[in-house]
């Protein structure tokens, strides 16, 4: 299937590993070139090779987009390596899980800086590169934006946030000719899963194999989703066989949220 994404701009946040990593690169395969940005500069270095040796182009920006001034450098860059943008990935940010009352509020300002306030600061300051293009915007969600829970309270609190935030956009999109979209995946199988699933197995004494199953029951689906599942959605999305997608909000979950 064509997806029209030949000579296109993507710019990816997080994408020095997983599923950043993992669009990125099936945003090359596709015909993009890449702006990379993250805060270690080895692994951007070998996701850029990688690109390259794909024959489209690459640049990195090793940033802390907590930073307030990092989202300006960052489209600084993305202008003068490329001159625009067709295609932003708002993909990084983690958030800090645990009980409620041992929750800090530097906890809650750490969570909110990186996977909220750096994605509006930045689609605010991209958000005249996509207009000239008649660009896409993605945003990273999570399940628990739909179906919180109490031992993620800051998680689920972001997430739902950015779901709202991205709508919004998506509402002044169809007047700037910007296409806006949020994806909510489940349980991925990205570092941050193994480092909860070995902590699991250390706790439990349970082999691993029985640790992933008791996840994905609780958490009710059907198998952990791959980094791929992840980057194929987000591939179509932005492509040009996904122009009426606009607004939506996708949960790829695996069947974890129960409701319509």
């Amino acid at each position: 299937m064509e997806l029209g994404l030949t000579g296109k701009v993507a710019l990816v946040t997080g994408s020095s590993r997983g599923i950043g990593r993992g669009t990125a690169l099936a945003l090359a395969a596709e015909g993009c070139d890449l702006m990379l940005t993250g805060r270690d500069e080895a692994a951007l270095d070998e996701v850029a090779q990688k690109i390259r040796h794909m024959g489209r182009r690459a640049a990195i920006a090793v940033l802390d987009l907590r930073a307030k001034d990092a989202p300006e450098k960052l489209i600084a860059a993305v202008r003068r390596e490329f001159g625009g943008l067709d295609i932003l990935f708002n993909n990084a940010g983690t958030t800090k899980r645990g009980d409620f009352f041992a929750l800090t509020d530097a906890d809650w300002e750490e969570g909110y800086a990186l996977k909220f306030f750096a994605h509006v600061r930045l689609a605010r300051l991209a958000w005249p590169l996509l207009k000239a293009r008649g660009g896409a915007l993605v945003a990273m969600g999570g399940t628990s934006g739909r179906k919180p829970h109490a031992d993620f309270t800051i998680g689920s609190s972001v997430n739902a946030a950015v779901a709202a935030f991205t709508k919004c956009l998506a509402d002044r999109g169809k007047a700037d000719g910007v296409r806006v979209n949020c994806i909510h995946p489940s349980l991925v199988e990205t570092g941050r899963q193994w480092r909860r699933i070995r902590a699991e197995v250390a706790r439990t004494g349970l082999s691993e194999e029985k640790v992933r199953e008791a996840m994905c029951r609780e958490t009710g689906i059907i198998r952990y989703g791959t980094v791929d599942d992840i980057a194929d959605l987000v591939t179509f999305i932005v492509s040009s066989r996904a122009t009426w997608l606009h607004g939506a909000t996708i949960d790829i979950d695996g069947g974890e949220i129960p409701v319509l």
